[in-house]
This record gives structure tokens, sequence and C-alpha cells, in this order.
């Protein structure tokens, strides 16, 4: 058994929520409706955008540390704690999705974070701190923008 396997496997869990997190968010970009389509159109666009570079980044993360990503939609979809969805047309239920999905994300970073320092594993320790630092704020901006 590879040294970190538990690492490279709770980093291919994080690996299968992004990509369903970045499906997700290219559907709210591509469908948004309705009186906030210019603003939304846009920042969702950024955000699948800044996703995408994550999903590289913890699949290269992954191979560093001797493992091999998971990369196959199936498999996404047999690993990932995220859901899909289909047909979100209003800027409500697009920004509440991604609230709820980005706190999961949050919470599994974390324990990625805690598990890395546990075996000295300080790249992946510090990939994580930096992804929950700016997506912390991401998802303050987001709440802000439901109130």
């Amino acid at each position: 058994m590879i040294k970190n396997q538990n690492i490279i496997d709770q980093l291919n869990g994080l690996l299968s929520d992004y990509q369903i997190f970045y499906q997700n968010l290219r559907g709210f970009h591509w469908n948004i409706q309705g009186k906030n389509f210019f603003e939304l159109h846009v920042k969702f666009e950024e955000l699948y955008t800044e996703t995408n570079v994550k999903v590289d980044d913890i699949a290269e993360r992954i191979l560093t540390i001797g493992g091999t990503p998971i990369h196959n939609f199936q498999d996404y979809l047999d690993t990932a704690e995220l859901v899909p969805v289909k047909n979100v047309h209003d800027d409500e239920t697009a920004v509440k999705t991604i609230v709820s999905n980005l706190e999961k994300i949050i919470i599994k970073e974390k324990a990625i974070k805690e598990a890395a320092g546990a075996v000295d594993d300080s790249g992946t320790e510090d990939q994580m701190s930096a992804f929950v630092e700016e997506q912390e704020k991401t998802l303050w901006m987001y709440k802000a923008w439901l109130k």
C-alpha cells in the first residue's frame, strides 16, 4: 500500500466533488434566467473557471504523492458527496446550491488538511489551507447575496 493512500483516497473524493460542483456551475451559467442574469452569468463563469483550475491542482497533487486521480464520470458519481443538479434556471436556487456545495467542500478540505498534517504531508496541507481561505471568502459573498 502507498504511504499516503488515505490522503490519496480523500483527495480523490474531493476531486469527485469538484467535478460535480464544476458541472453544476456550468449548468447554472448556461441556464440562468431572470433579472440577475447578467450579474450571475458572469459570476458563475468566474467560479467554474476557478473550480476547473482546482480540479487540475488536486489531480496533480494526487500524482505528486504517488496516487492516480480518478478520471471518469461514473467514478465521480460513485465517489462524490455532492449531487448533480439539472434544469436550475432561477437565481436563488442556483446560489443556494453553490452555498451548500461550498460548505461541504470546505468541510472536506479541512479534514484533508488535518489528515495531511498528521502524516507530515505539508504540500497537501498547504494546498488545502489555500483552498479553504479562498473559498470561505467566496462562501461569505454568496451568502451575502442571498440576504
